[in-house]
């Protein structure tokens, strides 16, 4: 049971609150899978003692690779076309153009990596089994929530299926499995930024052991970034994994960012749209951070994080929610100074843990996630969450007045890399950090850098690369 909560929380929580306990980050490493909860802290203060005095955070070159700055090359030779949409590759990246009807663009996808979405599809339902949840407990999932989730979604996931000739309940099961992954987000604006525009960035830490048992293929190996362009919707852009219908953050042409991270809740639900999906529909249907934010609240399933901006204004919002409960905060909204939270001035941020005091006393009893000594005695199992927004905000107060393109996406690696905490640090090099894929935002002028993981290496030791989303519409 102690793995189960990889299987109950990318759309919905799980309600075995023993499970979550530990932060993803610590469950994450084989060696820690084998180590039995009770002992946990014990071994950190052993491994801390033992190595506060060799403690030297490697430094990383920053942008190690750029590219597709002014956006890809349709014509290139190794260009797929199929229909009105296509794919092409740069090096490491491939970028997938999809246009047209939900199906359509579905059916491209599908075409397009028909090899890539059957890994993925295999890897998924592996992973799951694996973790104590069987493909007939998704389907179950599935049947459930399937009357909440809007035609075009379905139409698109049949397209994918239809493409990648796999069945759309394999389809609907590999995109229904809830996997509880620790992520951050942050949205800068006016005197936090070198310039004055809005900053968003955003840290996917999932799994990295995602693995195809066929061919042997990882997860990360199949991250791609998807340019959409539907019919009845709006143009958007994010990273995405072959096969996945929905989206955990990206950019769309209405200068709209929106990033998520998990956050446990006790108020849960199937009954209601899954939050991959309702980030998609973020994407598609949002013209204004209003929409933005309507769209987020709008059949809630369970326990999450987002940071939702809008460059047009600017302004940036933290937004949580659970199934019955919400809140929604921008940087001076009291809330965000409850202790010990704090304010900066125009910046939001969120980790793993809910700041609201309402959303707060569905995940754990005692409000104040900041006692490692608690921690130790397994009374405050958000300690590592809190540490983490800790570390990312004294960093952020660092640059702050500073912040841009890319300088937040230096700052956001020199914290993954350790560089600037020693228990992070101590986390990356024993591996309880993971980190699948980083992106910095500029939604006003389109641009983003994406930084993706491989095999043995994190996003953040990765090369970044830059795309302008409007200059890949042309």
């Amino acid at each position: 049971m102690r793995n189960k909560f990889f299987i109950k929380n990318m759309f919905f929580c799980n309600k075995t609150k023993n499970v979550f306990m530990l932060s993803a980050i610590f469950y994450q490493n084989n060696i820690l899978r084998k180590t039995h909860h009770k002992t946990l802290p014990v071994v950190l203060t052993i491994v801390v003692i033992s190595l506060l005095l060799t403690y030297q955070p490697q430094v990383q070159p920053f942008l190690e690779r750029s590219s597709l700055h002014g956006g890809v090359n349709r014509n290139t030779p190794d260009g797929l076309i199929f229909g009105r949409g296509w794919l092409e590759e740069d090096g490491e990246i491939q970028v997938i153009h999809l246009q047209g009807s939900y199906y359509e663009m579905g059916y491209q996808h599908g075409s397009l990596l028909k090899q890539e979405v059957q890994e993925n599809v295999r890897a998924y339902i592996s992973f799951s089994e694996k973790h104590g949840t069987s493909y007939d407990e998704l389907l179950s999932i599935w049947n459930i929530t399937k009357e909440y989730i809007p035609h075009e979604i379905i139409e698109e996931m049949q397209g994918i299926a239809d493409g990648s000739e796999l069945s759309f309940e394999m389809i609907a099961a590999a995109n229904i499995i809830p996997i509880k992954y620790h992520c951050c987000g942050v949205a800068a604006w006016n005197d936090a930024t070198v310039d004055g525009k809005l900053y968003h960035a955003r840290s996917l830490d999932y799994p990295l052991d995602i693995r195809d048992p066929k061919t042997g293929r990882y997860l990360q190996e199949n991250q791609i970034v998807i340019v959409r362009e539907p019919n009845d919707g709006y143009a958007s852009l994010y990273p995405a994994f072959a096969g996945f219908v929905g989206s955990v953050g990206g950019i769309n042409e209405n200068k709209i960012a929106i990033g998520q991270s998990s956050s446990w809740s006790s108020d849960e639900t199937y009954h209601g749209i899954p939050m991959t999906f309702r980030v998609k529909l973020v994407l598609d249907h949002a013209a204004s951070v209003e929409e933005a934010i309507d769209i987020i609240l709008s059949n809630t399933t369970c326990g999450h994080n987002f940071i939702i901006s809008d460059g047009k204004i600017p302004v940036g919002f933290a937004v949580e929610t659970t199934a019955n409960f919400s809140y929604v905060g921008t940087w001076n909204t009291s809330v965000e100074a409850t202790h010990p939270c704090w304010i900066i001035d125009h910046v939001v941020r969120r980790t793993n843990f809910f700041v609201d005091p309402t959303t707060a006393a569905t995940q754990r009893k005692r409000y104040d996630p900041s006692s490692f000594l608690l921690w130790l005695f397994h009374k405050n199992y958000y300690f590592p969450f809190w540490w983490h927004y800790r570390v990312l905000s004294q960093e952020i107060e660092k640059h702050w007045g500073k912040l841009g393109l890319n300088s937040t996406m230096y700052m956001l690696r020199k914290v993954y890399l350790g560089r600037t905490d020693f228990f992070l640090f101590l986390a990356r090099i024993i591996g309880f950090l993971h980190t699948m894929h980083q992106w910095v935002a500029c939604p006003e002028t389109g641009d983003i850098l994406i930084s993706f993981a491989d095999v043995g290496k994190n996003a953040f030791e990765k090369p970044v690369y830059h795309f302008n989303l409007f200059r890949l519409l042309d």
